[in-house]
């Protein structure tokens, strides 16, 4: 998706359907927010009207995203189609 504005912030996003039948489940979790933590860069996950820091393990493991369910991440912050593609690989290949 093309970057958009929310809120009056311009930011990179792009939407997902989760394939596993475990769902966003932990241990992929874990390796992005290691990922994540250190960059200069906001990243959101919604899911309908749940959000959470995707910096966060256990604010994105509460929102319990089930198999079928559609995602979307937003990326604000240094380097952010970079990291988009980055992000849209992991959750292809994990989720």
């Amino acid at each position: 998706m093309k970057k958009e504005i929310e809120r009056g912030i311009v930011m990179t996003s792009f939407h997902y359907k989760i394939q596993s039948s475990m769902g966003l489940h932990a241990r992929p979790t874990g390796i992005m927010v290691k990922r994540l933590k250190p960059l200069d860069a906001q990243v959101i996950i919604r899911c309908g009207e749940r959000s959470a820091d995707a910096k966060k393990l256990f604010s994105v493991m509460s929102m319990a995203v089930k198999q079928g369910e559609t995602v979307t991440i937003e990326i604000d912050g240094p380097e952010e189609e970079t990291l988009k593609e980055e992000l849209s690989a992991f959750f292809s290949e994990h989720f």
